[in-house]
Formats: C-alpha cells, sequence, structure tokens
C-alpha cells in the first residue's frame, strides 16, 4: 500500500537559492514519510492569499520568506503567540481544515546561541527587519540582560518597536550603523551580537574591537566566511553562521508540519551536501 500522497513549499521571491528543498527531503527520507513533497515557488505578497485558499487537503504546511512573513499573518486562521508578538512568521500549518502560523526563526536563533554558550549579559542586534523581531524574541527567551539595537535610521525601526513592547522588552535602539566608529564602540563589551543585515553590509565592523569569548551569530550563509565572521573569530569570538539559523529553523518546522521530531543529524549531512555542491 502506497503512502498518501503529502505536500509542502517554500515560498517568496527570489525564491530558486533556497536550500529549504534540500532539508526538508532529507527529513521525509529519514522519517520515513515517502508519499511527501516539497517543492519551492516563487510567490509576491499579492499572490499569497489566493495561493492559500486555493490548497487542497493533502498540503501539509509552507515555509515562507522575504517578503512574505508579514503578509503571512493576514492569510493565517489563527496565529501563535511568537509569530504575533513578533508581528511576522514564517511558517503555516494546516490541520483539521484551519491553518495556524508560527515563526520558527526564534528557535533558529535561540537554538545556536544557546549551544555557543550565549550568555544572559547584554547582546547587540545589526538591523531592524524581520530576522532582528525573531533575533529580539530569541534573546528574550534566553534572558538577555539588556539589548542594543544598532540601525541606519531610528524612524525605520518601528515594527521592532512594536515587537519589543509586545514582547515587554526594552531595546535601546541606535542610528549608527552608518557610523562605523559609532557602532564599534557599541558592539565592545558585547556578550551576544546577531547580525540581521545583507551580505556585506556588516563588514565594515570586522575591525571593532571584539572580546573573546563573544557569540556572533551572522544570518548571511553565503559567501562565507563573511568579513564580520573573519574579524571577529581572529579576536576569540565564537561564531554561529547562517547555515546554523536555516538548519534549526527549518528542524523546528519538520516538526510542525509532520507531528514528528526533526531529524537534525539527517538535515544537517543533507544541508552540508547542498552547500558544497553549490561552492
Amino acid at each position: 500500500m502506497s503512502s498518501p500522497t503529502r505536500r509542502a513549499a517554500v515560498l517568496g521571491s527570489p525564491i530558486a537559492h533556497s536550500l529549504s528543498p534540500a532539508l526538508h527531503h532529507a527529513a521525509y527520507t529519514a522519517l520515513g514519510l515517502h508519499g511527501w513533497h516539497y517543492d519551492r515557488i516563487e510567490m509576491d505578497e499579492a499572490g499569497v492569499a489566493g495561493f492559500v485558499a486555493a490548497l487542497g487537503p493533502e498540503w501539509a504546511g509552507l515555509s515562507l520568506t522575504m517578503p512574505l512573513k508579514r503578509v503571512l499573518l493576514d492569510v493565517a486562521d489563527t496565529v501563535d503567540d511568537a509569530a504575533a508578538a513578533i508581528g511576522a512568521g514564517n511558517t503555516l500549518v494546516f490541520a483539521g481544515g484551519a491553518s495556524t502560523a508560527h515563526n520558527t526563526d526564534v528557535t533558529g536563533i535561540a537554538a545556536p546561541l544557546r549551544a555557543a554558550g550565549a550568555g544572559t549579559g547584554r547582546a547587540v542586534v545589526l538591523g531592524a527587519g524581520g530576522t532582528a523581531q525573531a533575533a529580539l524574541a530569541a534573546l528574550h527567551e534566553l534572558g538577555t540582560g539588556h539589548v542594543d539595537v544598532l540601525v541606519r535610521d531610528a524612524g525605520r525601526a518601528g515594527a521592532l518597536r512594536g515587537t519589543a513592547e509586545r514582547l515587554g522588552a526594552e531595546p535601546e535602539i541606535h542610528p549608527v550603523l552608518a557610523d562605523v566608529p559609532a557602532a564599534a564602540r557599541l558592539l565592545d563589551g558585547a556578550d551576544v551580537v546577531v547580525s540581521t543585515l545583507p551580505a556585506g553590509a556588516a563588514d565594515p565592523l570586522a575591525g571593532a574591537r571584539w572580546r573573546a569569548g563573544t557569540v556572533l551569530l551572522d544570518a548571511v550563509y553565503a559567501p562565507w566566511p563573511t568579513g564580520i565572521a573573519g574579524g571577529a573569530a581572529a579576536a576569540g569570538a565564537r561564531i554561529v553562521s547562517g547555515l546554523e539559523m536555516l538548519l534549526q529553523q527549518a528542524v523546528a518546522q519538520v516538526e510542525l508540519m509532520t507531528g514528528r521530531p526533526g531529524p537534525e543529524v539527517a538535515m544537517r549531512q543533507a544541508l552540508d551536501a547542498a552547500v558544497h555542491a553549490r561552492s
């Protein structure tokens, strides 16, 4: 008897580069879910509602990447507490004829920071977009004492301020990213740094006075190592690449969509192989 067909996919734009299919297919194989399929689908914000409304009962869930993380909350039937607090989601799960939005980016950031020994002292977040909002939630979960957020324009940090208010957090926002010396001074002595900036944007901070033992998570994973990761590592900081964040958020997605623990070892092997094939 053949396994029932179940479908899932990652939506976003651009999407051709996504490594999510390699991760999810590896999970299905390891879990023995032979009737499961996971696709990439190019999608803009205007198309999400119609796409979701037309899905059949074979669909288990969707992964959503940029620029769809905020619009996801508008199309979901219900929104879990973490996604509601952040104001964005990256996972839509279908069950019992209804959909629920989740945000596994929080796990994707919190789990590797915890594994790297991140403490509860002062943290610095670079950027104020959707990933920075998830980082703020992850640091709140870890019990970080104080968070400084470095941005270019404080006037564009409204969504992050909203996340902070819903979490009951009080980050200090500094419009200093265009001023490298000022930004570097705020990095000095940080216990944890999370960079959510695009590839290359954080590299001018590579020469900051990094403290040995600081944990740096750089959400970028290609090209790797980034300039900021290389500079921090040379000073003795512990580095977490965006690939680890990608892996951990996908492990959490698999569990939400299948109801079974994500097979981390198999997924890590598949991710390493996919990255090697592209290099």
